[in-house]
């Protein structure tokens, strides 16, 4: 495996990235950095116990019965990312203010604020019990992944974020399982740290719709999807820096809710045509906030694949989209449905993009009301990740992390 590491597509790579930085970055960033700063063994998984729920407005209040619940799409920012004028003028940075509050910076200005929910664990838990849920899935966040960063730099960053999630990990181990990230934008370094990622116990990483302008079915990105699936590492595709957003005009805070979903669709749509699913049978992908517009386009690229607009698909696309993987984000019970009905109802897992504004809170309860499979709370996520966990039940019982976060001497 480790010869097609160093093979001519690697040497591509290098011609091809610094191509798209300059073509990706130059006036670019700071534009898009102000677009999307408002938002963005289980002991008995049929174990019942009573928990509150919110319903919609024409629903009222009921409580509902709920087993073991994984969200699986939650995010992460250490409490400590120094700004480092020895980095990029890209690097990203954590200042903090008063109280719990903070802000991300990226390139020297803010990106979004956030607060301790971001990095501490005793805050999750409690928030956890309140929506319902067992277990996060945490992953970085998104614009944390710096795929535009020089290699150096984000590999760096990837040890930074790796650490931040596993000590995370390691205070409340029945509660929390890790997705890491990895320096997508040099193919080499990546596949090493997805070997570091499966030696530290992650079920995988988490990366953006394309790779600083590199779409996902680039073949220069194949040797890290042969790695992911030799290494039984999941994948998790998160909308990052979308296209289309001078199509918005003068309402670009509408990055976030209605752009992102267009994102993910043009990811899904490369991963399929380069015949991603085909190549490597055995790669699970998830692909966040249902798919985005996937699923209802697939339709019409069904239409298309019978009319020879094939790429390099054997089979319909409706068909391959049911070997993805999607989260429950969709705030819609009738949108979920919908979503179950388009790729199969075992293919859907609990997320809520907690801890950001635009977080589904009980999602558990969210995805149970929509779709009758009760798979989708855990047994879902257990095939996703590749292997069961121990998952401890948070139900109004006092839950105290193990000592302080580890892992953290890069900050």
């Amino acid at each position: 495996m480790r010869a097609s590491f160093r093979s001519n597509v690697v040497h591509s790579l290098g011609a091809t990235f610094p191509l798209v930085a300059a073509v990706t970055f130059q006036g670019v960033l700071t534009a898009k950095i102000k677009t999307i700063i408002s938002v963005c063994k289980v002991n008995s998984v049929t174990r019942e116990r009573t928990r509150t729920t919110t319903r919609s407005s024409q629903e009222g209040d009921r409580e509902s019965v709920l087993g073991t619940v994984i969200d699986i799409h939650t995010h992460v920012v250490p409490a400590r990312l120094p700004a480092d004028p020895k980095r990029d003028a890209r690097w990203p940075s954590v200042e903090h203010s008063t109280g719990d509050q903070a802000t991300v910076m990226i390139a020297g200005k803010p990106f979004r604020k956030i607060d301790t929910r971001s990095w501490d664990v005793e805050r999750r838990l409690a928030d956890m019990r309140e929506d319902g849920t067992d277990m996060q899935v945490l992953s970085p966040m998104p614009e944390l992944l710096s795929h535009w960063l020089p290699p150096d730099d984000a590999e760096y960053l990837a040890d930074v974020m790796n650490d931040q999630i596993a000590g995370m990990v390691a205070q409340a181990p029945h509660h929390f399982a890790g997705m890491g990230m990895v320096c997508m934008q040099d193919v080499p370094r990546a596949v090493r740290q997805l070997e570091k990622i499966k030696a530290v116990g992650f079920a995988g990483v988490e990366i953006g719709t394309h790779i600083n302008g590199v779409a996902l079915g680039s073949e220069i990105l194949f040797p890290i999807y042969e790695a992911a699936q030799s290494l039984d590492l999941g994948v998790f595709v998160h909308p990052l820096h979308p296209a289309g957003l001078e199509r918005v005009g003068a309402s670009p805070e509408f990055a976030a809710t209605a752009v992102f979903p267009l994102e993910t669709a043009l990811a899904s749509v490369s991963l399929l045509a380069a015949g991603v699913p085909e190549r490597f049978p055995r790669l699970r992908i998830l692909l966040s906030h249902g798919g985005g517009a996937l699923p209802w386009i697939l339709p019409r690229m069904d239409f298309g694949w019978g009319l020879g607009a094939k790429g390099r698909m054997t089979q319909a696309p409706s068909k391959l989209a049911r070997k993805f993987w999607y989260d429950s984000i969709l705030y819609d019970s009738v949108s979920l449905s919908f979503l179950g009905h388009a790729v199969g109802e075992s293919r859907i897992v609990v997320g809520s993009d907690y801890p950001f504004a635009i977080r589904q809170k009980q999602p558990g309860a969210f995805a149970k009301r929509a779709l009758s499979s009760e798979a989708v709370l855990a047994e879902n996520s257990f095939g996703f990740l590749g292997r069961r966990y121990e998952v401890a039940p948070l139900d109004g019982t006092t839950v105290h992390a193990k000592g302080k976060p580890t892992g953290l001497s890069h900050g």
